[in-house]
């Protein structure tokens, strides 16, 4: 647990530029149990008794002591599981499992093998001071600082990509969690449907039970959580990042290879002479290979197929069934439901007719009878070897969950003095900027708006102050030199070693909780990416 004692800072640790302890006490109208202490964390300034937790459960009144609950995450490049875990601080230390870690041996770290996290790092809101850490290392002889916090976000979300073709619901139709509106459906993408939820609106907007239960929903889906939602109008969905999205209580599989033209032009080679029509349908394009450009390039006799829909471009049809859960995205299940009849001129007693779906899980082999009527039967071995490999070709269905944030307000104060000067350094590349030690992008435009993949940032990143906000780590790395010019707390800067000897500037000398977690080989590390090493 890491020792607290008021985040405003401790007796006889001042951060330069702060007024005296006296001139920040509490106003005289304000009186507070003097068995309680008070955490001022975050505005709500919980007034905490003897061995309870404040209302975001991150502090706790330890013996009349405001200690943090929560370990604070340090990245190692190379961390073996046998591998003993190095802890310098004087109190209790734990490995990735959780276990209790053995005590420092003294060994120093390399700096480049050592990247100091915002999670668990505390903050110190509102950031008219420093941030909690301030890091200086030396990295391939370059000298470097990372400014380490928690950061509080009002104005966050996540972007939610759900891997199928399945109609969830309406664009626009609003997303409940526990019967409360917490996000909407917005515009599907190739192969994907979208969802935003969260936001400044929906945590702040409405009333304190949407603010709550989207703090809640946002705390669990960023710590890699399964959560419940329904859509109005659509489809009951539970998302979990990186596990495959369970649509009306069936768990999705597949993502499609293409839209149904895609398809037809992908496979249309390997179809040639097996089928004489191929049918794949598809909620936004239906493809028809004869009257396809694939059909012809391969110049295939004409089936006199005639579809409902409304023709795109030739073998190209949209709108051939409403969206739903069937076929291809269609609510269909009779595939035939969507071919109005064959142009006797054309068509012919025999014709081979293959309907699939864009990922093959659904498939009909048929043949014309002599009245041009198709006739289900047996699909033979090389068209359904074909069917087999549009499946293969089909990714695994999941759901990624991006956070997306705008590093504003305060924050930023706890990195420099002159907050614009920061945001023209991201601009220039001369920062950058991670959550959790994961890449982090940072959209064009103004402000520090960073966007990540909760997937590549470490376990239980995500927490929640009742204000209601989201609390998530971010971290600022850059040459010393880019730190100073930008006008950083430059007196602040302290070695790696001292960090990992002293804990936070505001909680020196007290017990602190480390985790140790291997760098995931996906990511890069923090403190080695272009321009940052030259």
């Amino acid at each position: 647990m890491t020792e607290h004692t008021k985040t405003d800072g401790l007796p006889g640790l001042e951060s330069p530029g702060l007024p005296p302890l006296a001139e920040r006490a509490r106003p005289r109208n304000e009186r507070m149990n003097t068995a309680k202490v008070e955490c001022n964390a975050c505005p709500v300034l919980c007034q905490i008794s003897e061995g309870r937790a404040g209302a975001c459960d991150r502090y706790a009144n330890q013996g009349g002591t405001l200690v943090r609950l929560d370990p604070v995450v340090l990245l190692r490049r190379t961390l073996e599981a046998d591998e003993p875990v190095l802890v310098p601080f004087a109190g209790r230390a734990e490995d990735s499992a959780g276990s209790e870690a053995p005590a420092w041996s003294g060994d120093l770290l390399l700096a480049d093998q050592v990247f100091v996290t915002g999670v668990g790092s505390s903050t110190t809101y509102p950031d008219y001071k420093p941030a909690p850490f301030i890091v200086g290392s030396q990295v391939q002889g370059v000298d470097m600082v990372t400014v380490v916090t928690e950061g509080i976000f009002s104005y966050c979300s996540f972007k939610v990509k759900i891997d199928t073709d399945r109609f969830l619901g309406a664009e626009q139709a609003n997303v409940r969690c526990k019967g409360e509106v917490v996000g909407h459906v917005t515009t599907a993408e190739y192969g994907s449907q979208m969802l935003s939820l969260g936001g400044v609106h929906h945590l702040t907007g409405g009333s304190k039970k949407e603010g709550r239960i989207t703090a809640e929903m946002m705390q669990a889906l960023g710590n890699k959580q399964a959560v419940e939602f329904t859509i109005d109008g659509g489809s009951q969905i539970i998302i979990q990042a990186g596990r495959a999205p369970i649509v009306n209580g069936v768990e999705e599989q597949r993502m499609r290879v293409g839209c149904g033209s895609a398809a037809v032009g992908i496979f249309a080679r390997q179809l040639f002479g097996l089928a004489d029509e191929v049918v794949v349908v598809d909620d936004h394009i239906t493809g028809v290979l004869t009257e396809h450009q694939a059909g012809r390039c391969l110049d295939m006799r004409p089936s006199g197929i005639q579809m409902l829909g409304r023709k795109s471009t030739p073998g190209r049809y949209f709108q051939v069934a409403n969206p739903g859960t069937g076929w291809g995205g269609t609510d269909i299940a009779d595939p035939l439901a969507i071919i109005e009849g064959w142009n006797a001129e054309v068509a012919w007693p025999g014709l081979r007719l293959l309907m699939t779906s864009t990922t093959g899980e659904h498939a009909s082999w048929y043949v014309l009878d002599e009245d041009l009527r198709p006739v289900e039967t047996e699909m033979p071995a090389e068209v359904r070897r074909i069917v087999e490999r549009i499946g293969e070709n089909c990714e695994p269905s999941l759901a990624s969950v991006l956070f997306l944030a705008g590093a504003g307000g305060s924050l930023r104060a706890g990195v420099t003095e002159n907050p614009v000067l920061l945001t023209r350094s991201i601009k220039q590349a001369l920062v950058n900027v991670t959550c959790g030690g994961a890449p982090a992008y940072v959209w064009p435009g103004g402000g520090i708006t960073v966007m990540a993949d909760v997937l590549r940032m470490p376990d239980n990143s995500f927490g929640t102050v009742p204000t209601p906000a989201i609390v998530a780590p971010i971290e600022f790395s850059m040459r010393r030199s880019d730190y100073v010019a930008l006008g950083g707390h430059g007196d602040q800067i302290r070695s790696l070693a001292e960090v990992l000897s002293r804990g936070a500037w505001h909680n020196e000398g007290a017990p602190q909780a480390l985790q140790w977690q291997r760098q995931p080989d996906a990511n890069p590390w923090p403190l080695g990416r272009p321009p940052l090493l030259g």
